[in-house]
């Protein structure tokens, strides 16, 4: 994932530069007095829209994106920004297939719009260190799939939550290799394997993982 890296160790000089896209102005004012709390992060710019920002992010790593556009465009501007190179965080409050959409068209991450101020900052630092998140109300999701073992589903929800293979070991008491093994398993039955598709799985089958 080109967008959103960082060299471990970084200091407050490569804090991760945030791009707000939000027509709401109660959300941009919201996300930019948030965002001014974590010494690790640096607001670089906000506007109400794509055509607003004129191609001009301002070299921004992550761009949280909150508009009420219709999905075609919606998807077409995301997969738009990560062509251009930034990690894209998609907030909404849209039907569970909008969040299996934008992961599709190239979005790191999906976030309720009804998510606290906390977990919006732990969304945007995991995808700004390169890897995913996806937050999706339960309600919006099919809750089981007869594809997967307990073990496999759970390991899949918490790595759509943004866990590292280390992570999902140490939340479930197993191996780092065993989490592989899973991985593995996951991958011969689905034919995905990379963590961006195993994502979208997991939201198609509401396996994200909320603790």
């Amino acid at each position: 994932m080109s967008g959103g890296l960082r060299a471990a160790g970084a200091g407050p000089a490569t804090r991760v530069r945030i791009a707000v896209i939000g027509d709401c102005p109660v959300f941009r004012h919201g996300v930019s007095h948030l965002v001014a709390t974590a010494p690790d992060l640096r607001l670089v710019v906000t506007v109400p829209s794509i055509e607003v920002a004129n191609g001009d992010l301002r070299g921004a790593e992550v761009v949280l994106m909150d508009l009420q556009e219709p999905p075609a465009a919606l998807t077409a501007a995301v997969a738009d920004l990560r062509e251009r190179g930034h990690a894209v965080i998609v907030v909404s409050s849209s039907p569970q297939i909008d969040a299996v959409r934008v992961i599709r068209a190239g979005a790191s991450g999906y976030l309720s719009r009804h998510a606290e101020g906390e977990e919006l900052l732990t969304a945007i630092r995991c995808v700004g260190s390169g890897r995913g998140y996806v937050s999706v109300p339960a309600g919006h999701l099919l809750r089981t799939s007869p594809h997967f073992t307990d073990r496999e589903r759970e390991v899949l929800g918490l790595l759509a939550g943004g866990a590292t293979d280390q992570e999902i070991a140490r939340r479930l008491s197993i191996s780092t290799h065993t989490v592989h093994s899973h991985l593995d398993r996951i991958g011969e039955k689905t034919g995905s394997r990379r963590r961006s598709d195993l994502t979208r799985l997991a939201i198609e089958h509401g396996l994200t993982d909320r603790g």
